[in-house]
C-alpha cells in the first residue's frame, strides 16, 4: 500500500507505472479504497489518483505499519494494546506477513524426596579440549560434558545439483567405465533419421501430429548422402537386399525431409551407425539424452523426457552378450536380481523386456526394452548386416522408483522444499 501511495503522490498513474505485481496491486487497491486514500479516475486505461485522505496517509503510518515496526523481536499476544491487537488480526488475515508461534513454559520444583537429598556440589564441566589443556596435563583432572551422539541436530541442506542431473551423471559414469563412447546430437532432426532410417513406415500413426512435434520454421531439412537415402528408400519399398518385403509403397523423400523434435534417442544410434567406418567396428556407444513427444502431461507422462540408449556393434556379439551388458548395468545401479521376458519392439528382433527386483516393495519392476537391430535398420545404415545390440529405457521412471515418488511432475516442479527432501542420488 505504501508503494502505491508513494507512486501516485506526484500525479495520476496507470498500473504499468506502479512497481507492484498484479496480485499485490489488487490487494493494495482494495485496502486503500477502504481507507478512502485513492480513487480510480479512469478505466481505459485504469488510472489512480490520491484523495485528500490519501495525502494525509502519505505523512503518517497506518496502524499495521506502526505495529510491524514494533516486531523487531517476538511479542506476547497477551500484552498487545487494543489497537495493536486489531492491527495484528488484520495482518494475520493476509498471508506471509506475521505468524503466531506457540511457546510452552515449563516449571520444575523439587519434591519432598528431592529436598531430603541435600545440596549438590556444582562441578564445572569442560565442553572442549584445548591445546593448553593437553600441554599442561590439566585435562586429567577435568570433568567433561557428556555428548549424546543420538540427539537430534539442526538439518543442514548443502548445495547440490538437481536430482535429475545427478542421476544423468551417475549413469554416464557407469557406461564410460564400461568402455562405451557417448553419442550426442541435435534436438531437431529430419524425419529421415527419426523414422525412415529406423524402418518406420511413412503412414505409421506414430508420425502423426498427435504423437510428434513437427517444426513450423524451418519446416524441412536436407537429406543425407544420396547412396544412404537410396538404400533406405529401397528397403521401405521392397526390402532391398535385407530379406524383407519392405512396406510395399512408393517412398516419399519430401515426407522424410520434415523437421521434428526427436521422439527417441534411437535417432542418435541411427546417425552413429551411418557414420561408422570399418576401423570403428567393433564399437560400443551410449546416450543419455532428452526427447519430446506430443503427450498429455499426467502423473506418468510428459512431453519432455530423458532416455538411456546403448548399442554394441560387432560381428562377434550374440544375444547372450546383450543380456550380459544389461545385467552388469543394472547391477551397477544397485539391482542384484535382473530377469528378462520376450517382448516386441519395432526396431529389434529378437527383443526382450528387462525387469529388476525391488527389495523394498518385494516386486519385479519393468525398466526397459532391448534386442538386436533388424537387418532393415542395420544394412541400409551400415552397408552390411552385422549384429547390433541395442537397448533403451526411460530415465524419469527410474528416478521415481529410486525416490519413492508417484508423480513424474514432482521431478520438474522445482519445489525447493521437495528438492531438499530428495537428497542426493546414490545406489
Amino acid at each position: 500500500e505504501r508503494i502505491l501511495l508513494n507512486s501516485i503522490a506526484n500525479g495520476k498513474k496507470t498500473p504499468s507505472q506502479i512497481p507492484l505485481s498484479k496480485d499485490e496491486l489488487q490487494v493494495s487497491i482494495g485496502i486503500l479504497k477502504k481507507l478512502g486514500a485513492i480513487t480510480i479516475e479512469a478505466t481505459n486505461p485504469l488510472t489512480f489518483a490520491l484523495t485528500e485522505a490519501g495525502k494525509t496517509w502519505l505523512k503518517k503510518k497506518t496502524l499495521e505499519e506502526q505495529f510491524l515496526n514494533t516486531l523487531t523481536q517476538p511479542r506476547d499476544l497477551e500484552g498487545l494494546r487494543p489497537e495493536e491487537r486489531k492491527a495484528f488480526e488484520t495482518l494475520l488475515a493476509r498471508r506471509n506477513i506475521v505468524r503466531v508461534v506457540e511457546k510452552k513454559l515449563l516449571e520444575a520444583e523439587l519434591t519432598e524426596r528431592g529436598k531430603k537429598i541435600g545440596p549438590i556440589k556444582a562441578t564445572q564441566l569442560i565442553g572442549r579440549l584445548t591445546p593448553d589443556m593437553l600441554s599442561s596435563g590439566s585435562w586429567k583432572r577435568a570433568s567433561f560434558k557428556a555428548y549424546d551422539v543420538s540427539s537430534p541436530v539442526p538439518r543442514l541442506d548443502g548445495g547440490k545439483r538437481h536430482i535429475l542431473y545427478q542421476a544423468i551423471e551417475y549413469i554416464r559414469r557407469i557406461w564410460l567405465e564400461m568402455g562405451f563412447v557417448e553419442m550426442t546430437g541435435r534436438l531437431v532432426q529430419q524425419s529421415f533419421w527419426n523414422f525412415d532410417a529406423l524402418f518406420t513406415a511413412q503412414d505409421h500413426p506414430v508420425r502423426d501430429i498427435h504423437d510428434t512435434f513437427f517444426l513450423k520454421d524451418p519446416r524441412v531439412g536436407q537429406l543425407p548422402a544420396k547412396q544412404l537415402v537410396e538404400r533406405v528408400r529401397k528397403t521401405h519399398e521392397n526390402g532391398w537386399t535385407t530379406g524383407s518385403k519392405g512396406w510395399g509403397y512408393t517412398w516419399n523423400p519430401d515426407e522424410a525431409k520434415r523437421n521434428v523434435m526427436r521422439t527417441h534417442t534411437t535417432v542418435l544410434s541411427a546417425r552413429t551407425l551411418a557414420a561408422l567406418t570399418p576401423k570403428d567396428i567393433p564399437g560400443k556407444f551410449f546416450a543419455v539424452a532428452r526427447n519430446f513427444r506430443n503427450e498429455t502431461v499426467d502423473w506418468g507422462h510428459s512431453c519432455e523426457f530423458y532416455q538411456v540408449e546403448g548399442i554394441v556393434v560387432s560381428k562377434d556379439v550374440t544375444f547372450k552378450h546383450l543380456l550380459g551388458y544389461l545385467r552388469e548395468y543394472y547391477k551397477k545401479l544397485g539391482y542384484d536380481k535382473v530377469r528378462f521376458r520376450p517382448a516386441y519392439f519395432p526396431y529389434t528382433e529378437m527383443s526382450v523386456e528387462a525387469e529388476v527386483y525391488n527389495k523394498e516393495r518385494a516386486t519385479w519392476v519393468e525398466v526397459g526394452g532391448a534386442g538386436i537391430f533388424r537387418p532393415e535398420v542395420v544394412k541400409p545404415l551400415l552397408g552390411q548386416d552385422i549384429p547390433v545390440l541395442a537397448w533403451g529405457q526411460g530415465l524419469e521412471r527410474g528416478i521415481m522408483e529410486h525416490l519413492g515418488i508417484n508423480d513424474l511432475r514432482e521431478i520438474y516442479a522445482n519445489d525447493l522444499g521437495k528438492l531438499k527432501e530428495m537428497g542426493v542420488w546414490y545406489k
